[in-house]
């Protein structure tokens, strides 16, 4: 009779590999799920202050008043201020300064459409916009209505402690003068929720 050899695993070496693989999927599916978390987050928070940057140099570069605003059509030709920061917003040259898109020469600069699925938002009375005047510097309670002051956005995780430290969530902050800054301390957080009478999530 002719020898034969078999090539394989034992029972015993399929047994090791999968104990091994279930340990680093233990560990690894939780960190990716955190990291994908944080890019988004990080992704939404940055998108929010570019724009505004963006909104505060094209007004001081173009002389013109320069409008942020929240829009529910942002992606549309025919977008404009209205509906909630989370459907989306643009930033626009409003000529006439009325926080409203009208007319050709209202261009839109830049829009974003919705923030990512499972960010939810808190926004200090639930303002929709903030404008810049010629000179760059912000426009408060343009036609009596408040400009946006602090926004925190979190998603499941609340207002915990992550990784390197900082909050898993985000805090907004746009002074009167229109400097915008991106904060990532729970303290912070915390007192900006307070101050909102809200929660995160």
């Amino acid at each position: 009779m002719n020898k034969t050899n078999q090539n394989g695993f034992t029972l015993y070496e399929l047994l090791i590999t999968m104990m091994i693989v279930g340990v680093v999927l233990t560990f690894g599916v939780p960190n990716m799920l955190q990291f994908n978390q944080n890019g988004r987050m990080t992704s939404a928070a940055n998108d929010l202050h570019s724009s505004f940057h963006l909104a505060r140099s094209e007004s001081s570069r173009a002389k013109t008043n320069i409008t942020i605003c929240a829009s529910a059509n942002a992606l549309l030709p025919a977008a404009n201020c209205g509906g909630t920061w989370d459907q989306g917003f643009i930033v626009f040259v409003d000529s006439d300064g009325n926080i409203d898109r009208s007319g050709a020469t209202e261009t839109v600069l830049s829009a974003h459409g919705p923030i990512a699925e499972g960010i939810n938002l808190a926004v200090a009375n639930n303002a929709t916009y903030f404008s810049y005047s010629a000179n760059g510097l912000g426009r408060p309670n343009v036609g009596g209505n408040p400009a946006v002051s602090q926004i925190v956005m979190c998603d499941e995780r609340g207002n915990i402690t992550a990784a390197g430290g900082s909050s898993a969530g985000r805090l907004f902050v746009a002074t009167p003068l229109g400097r915008a800054t991106v904060f990532r301390d729970t303290a912070l957080i915390d007192n900006a929720l307070t101050a909102m009478g809200a929660t995160c999530p």
